[in-house]
C-alpha cells in the first residue's frame, strides 16, 4: 500500500527522517493507552445505560441552509471526472514506475481511497459528482437506444460485495498494488466491466452494483452537512452528523453483508502488520520476508476476519432479539439494526487513515505542484520536501493519538445513540435488549483503540 511502501520509500530516501518508521508506535506506546482503552468503554457502557434508560436522546433534525440551481449538470462533472481519470491510467502506463512519482498510485490511494471519504464525511456525497460512469453510461444508451436492462438489479448489493472483496485483497494482500502500470491495468479493466453493465443495466445500477459508489455513499451518511438534488434545484442541509442515516431505509441482506466486509477490510488492515498478527503466522516482524510469503495466509486472515466480524455482528443482533423476544423475520430488525454500524465504519476510516493523509498527502501536493519534475509550481507553492519529522514529535504524536481516539470512541457513541433511536423506532423498550449490541460495541471500541496503538513490523 502508498501509505506505507510510500512511506518507508521516503523515509529510506531521506536520511534525517530514517528513525521515523520505528518511533512513532514508540512514542504512543509511552502514553497511558490501557487506561484510554478503559476510559472509552466505560463511556460506551455509561452512554447506553443513560440513553436506555432515560430515553433523552438528542433530535436528529435537517434543517436547510441554502437552495439554488444546479451549477454544473452531474452529466458534466462525470464526463469530467471520466476524463480525469483516463488521463491518471494513461501516466500509469507511460509513467514511471516509482509509486511515488506517478500521479495514477499517488491521487487513487491518497486522494480516492483516502482524502475524499474523509472529506465526504464532513460535505456529503462529493463522489456523486464525481463518479466517472454516470456521464459515459448516458451517452452510450442514450446513443444506442437502449431503455430496459437485463436483470442485474435483481442481485441486489452483492455485485458491490464482490467488488469490494475484490479490491480488499488486491489492497491489502496482492504483491504490487502500488505499482503504477498494475494499478492502471486494474483500474482499466474495472471501469470497463462496470461501463458495460451500467450500459446493459442502466445507469442507476452503478447506486447499488459498484462497490465504491455504495462505500462512499454510506460514509456519506455520516455528514452535517449534505446536498439534496432534485431536477435543476439544488438544497444544502445541516444537521446532527447521522442525521441522514435516521432517513435511510432498512439495508437489505446484501447491504447488511456489504457493511460487514468493509468493517472487517478496515480491521484487517490494521492488524495485518501488527507484531501480534506477525507472531500468529510465524513471521518475524523485525525482518518480514516479504509479501509473497503471506499472500496465502493473508488472504485466509482476511476471510477469517470477516467472518468473524459478520458472526458477531449478527449474533449480537440475533441474541439482542431473542432477550427482547422478538418474533418476525429476523432481517426485519437486522436491517434497520445496522444502519447504526455505518458510523462506526465511517469512525474507523478516518481513524486508520489520518496519518496516511498527513504524510503521503505530502508526496500528493507536490506531485501535483510538478507533476513533471522540472521545477514547476502549478499550484503556486514554493519547492518543498516532504517530511515526517512531526512522527518523532512526541506532542505532534500525542495530538494524533488524541485526534485517533476521539474519531473512534465519537463513532461508536454516535453508533450507539443511532441504534437506541432505531430501536425506539421499532418499538423495542426492553432494555435487556440492548446488551448483547451494547457489549459488541464496548468490544470493538477497545479493538479499534489497541489496532491502531499496537506495535508494527511493517
Amino acid at each position: 500500500m502508498i501509505r506505507r511502501g510510500g512511506l518507508a520509500l521516503g523515509l529510506a530516501l531521506a536520511p534525517a527522517g530514517a528513525l521515523a518508521c520505528a518511533l512513532p508506535p514508540s512514542i504512543i506506546l509511552t502514553l497511558p493507552t490501557g487506561h484510554y482503552m478503559a476510559g472509552a468503554a466505560a463511556v460506551v457502557v455509561l452512554t447506553a445505560l443513560w440513553g436506555g434508560a432515560a430515553r433523552r436522546l438528542p433530535a436528529f433534525r435537517a434543517r436547510l441552509l441554502l437552495e439554488r440551481p444546479v451549477l454544473l449538470p452531474e452529466t458534466l462533472t462525470s464526463y469530467l471526472s471520466f476524463l480525469a481519470l483516463m488521463g491518471l491510467v494513461f501516466l500509469g502506463f507511460t509513467g514511471t514506475r516509482d509509486p511515488m512519482h506517478n500521479l495514477l498510485t499517488l491521487v487513487f490511494w491518497t486522494g480516492i481511497w483516502v482524502a475524499l471519504p474523509l472529506a465526504s464525511l464532513i460535505f456529503g456525497n462529493l463522489w456523486r459528482a464525481l463518479n466517472p460512469w454516470t456521464g459515459p453510461v448516458r451517452l452510450v444508451r442514450h446513443l444506442i437506444g437502449r431503455t430496459g436492462g437485463i436483470g442485474l438489479s435483481r442481485l441486489g448489493h452483492w455485485p458491490a460485495v464482490a467488488g469490494l472483496l475484490a479490491f480488499l485483497w488486491f489492497q491489502l494482500v496482492a504483491l504490487s498494488p502500488d505499482d503504477p502500470l498494475v494499478l492502471a491495468q486494474v483500474i482499466g479493466a474495472y471501469w470497463l466491466v462496470v461501463f458495460l453493465l451500467a450500459v446493459l443495466e442502466g445507469e442507476d445500477w452503478v447506486q447499488e452494483g459498484e462497490f465504491m459508489t455504495l462505500y462512499l455513499g454510506f460514509l456519506a451518511r455520516i455528514a452535517p452537512f449534505w446536498l439534496e438534488i432534485d431536477g435543476r434545484r439544488a438544497r444544502l442541509y445541516a444537521g446532527l452528523p447521522g442525521t441522514q442515516i435516521l432517513r435511510l431505509p432498512p439495508l437489505t441482506p446484501s447491504a447488511v453483508i456489504f457493511v460487514t466486509l468493509a468493517l472487517a477490510g478496515l480491521t484487517f488492515d490494521g492488524l495485518m502488520e501488527t507484531f501480534f498478527w506477525m507472531a500468529l503466522i510465524g513471521e518475524n516482524p523485525l525482518e518480514f520476508t516479504g509479501r509473497s510469503a503471506v499472500q496465502g495466509v493473508n488472504t485466509l486472515g482476511l476471510l477469517a476476519v470477516w467472518a468473524l466480524t459478520a458472526g458477531s455482528i449478527l449474533g449480537a443482533l440475533a441474541l439482542g432479539r431473542r432477550l427482547g423476544r422478538h418474533t418476525g423475520p429476523f432481517w426485519a430488525s437486522a436491517g434497520p439494526a445496522m444502519l447504526a454500524f455505518l458510523a462506526i465504519a465511517a469512525g474507523y476510516h478516518a481513524a486508520h487513515y489520518l496519518v496516511t493523509l498527513l504524510t503521503s498527502g505530502q508526496y500528493v501536493l507536490a506531485a501535483m505542484n510538478d507533476p513533471f519534475f522540472r521545477g514547476d509550481a502549478l499550484l503556486g507553492l514554493e519547492p518543498f520536501f516532504v517530511g515526517f519529522g512531526f512522527l518523532t514529535d512526541q506532542a505532534a504524536m500525542t495530538a494524533i493519538w488524541n485526534s485517533q481516539f476521539a474519531l473512534i470512541l465519537g463513532a461508536h457513541l454516535l453508533a450507539l445513540l443511532l441504534a437506541l433511536h432505531l430501536s425506539a423506532r421499532l418499538g423495542d423498550t426492553r432494555a435487556i435488549a440492548h446488551l448483547p449490541m451494547t457489549a459488541l460495541m464496548v468490544g470493538y471500541t477497545v479493538l479499534g483503540l489497541w489496532l491502531l496503538s499496537s506495535p508494527r513490523g511493517v
